[in-house]
């Protein structure tokens, strides 16, 4: 781990920028009040239960291809469209509740997508009699953490976010792709992609 004060922006990270509460930020979260907002109190931070991990991997897979600023934006939209993620709810959706959420201007109307999150549901059920999506997705925690300083040194993939895609999918899910699987690993603490510098660097308490 950096023995760099937290807060404090190494002079090599041009990456991290330390704001006017003198605490230091990625540059993609130092100046939006909806990122800077969400990344100070909950990217990163350790989600263990159901509905938590279905949600964030739900919009998880909205989000290939747009910006994650955008599906941060339409959370509140997303929820309300997917009865706030319960999966029980979500899994029983059919033709008609595809039709609503293809003509909710508040979300991404994506077919595909939409009818993956459904998929999902009913895969996250049939998850429970092995121990559940949150134990299930936690099991592939790697032994270390990557300690990035800047934004070349984040991975986008890893062994595990593969290993954890695969066997996603053979348990039913879809749009669970490696590079995706990352992205919800780091957005539920399973690794501490925060730079060396950043004022959140290993708060989550996964990581010592």
């Amino acid at each position: 781990m950096s023995t760099e004060p937290a807060g404090t922006a190494p002079a090599s990270s041009p990456d991290l920028v330390t704001g006017d509460d003198g605490l230091a930020r990625p540059v993609w979260a130092s100046s939006d009040e909806l990122l800077r907002d969400y990344y100070d109190t909950e990217w990163g931070m350790p989600v263990r239960d159901e509905r938590g991990v279905f949600e964030r991997l739900s919009l998880e897979a909205f989000q290939s291809g747009l910006s994650w600023r955008t599906i941060l934006a339409k959370r509140p939209a997303f929820r309300g469209a997917f009865a706030d993620f319960d999966p029980d709810t979500v899994a029983a959706f059919g033709e008609d509740d595809v039709a609503r959420l293809m003509a909710d201007a508040g979300i991404v109307r994506n077919r595909a997508k939409i009818l993956a999150t459904i998929t999902n549901a009913s895969a996250t059920i049939a998850l429970r009699a092995d121990g559940g999506l949150a134990d299930f997705v936690w099991s592939f925690r790697p032994d270390t953490t990557p300690e990035p300083s800047s934004y070349a040194e984040v991975p986008t993939a890893s062994d595990e976010s593969l290993a954890l895609s695969k066997a996603l999918r053979k348990r039913g899910f879809a749009f669970v792709g490696p590079t995706t699987m990352y992205a919800l690993m780091e957005a539920l603490g399973i690794v501490d992609t925060h730079l060396v510098g950043s004022h959140r660097r290993g708060t989550s308490g996964v990581w010592g």
